[in-house]
């Protein structure tokens, strides 16, 4: 090998070491591992529950608020038994008001379930952590109230 193919082959190499050096992230910065590291709050949701799953808690757990968000009109043609009626239009002053227990568990239905999402939504922004939406009471296949 010539003197000249080994001078540049040197400055390739040389090269190359910088380059890695520069973006292999190697720093002499301190690193505290006792510091706690930051993490993204993962914003806050409801989940789904279906009827056969929101009956068997139903039927074993005590303290669950099974919360039907239709009109009064429509709570009286027939309803979850032990279910509170608080219709979605007033679910953001009345729950306030009722529903002191933020981590209380809730079930959540309307008639088709499009109004239940809401409320869980509703109840999720102020705060409630134990969410559950139960869709609509059309998809029941439990006795009802009337």
């Amino acid at each position: 090998m010539s003197k000249k193919l080994k001078a540049k082959n040197r400055i390739y190499l040389i090269v190359a070491i910088i380059l890695v050096g520069t973006f292999s992230g190697c720093s002499n910065k301190i690193v505290d591992t006792n510091k706690e590291v930051s993490t993204v709050k993962k914003k806050a949701s409801f989940s789904n529950i279906t009827p056969e799953e929101a009956k068997k808690r139903l039927d074993s757990e005590k303290d669950i608020i099974l919360l039907d968000v239709r009109t009064k009109e429509e709570y009286q043609t027939g309803h979850i038994k032990d279910s509170i009626l608080m219709p979605v239009d007033t679910l953001k002053d009345e729950s306030v008001k009722s529903l002191v227990d933020k981590e209380a568990t809730i079930f959540v239905y309307c008639r088709s379930g499009n109004r239940s999402v809401t409320a869980a939504n509703i109840l999720i922004e102020q705060g409630y952590k134990n969410v559950f939406n139960l869709g609509g009471i059309n998809n029941w296949p439990y006795e009802v109230v009337k």
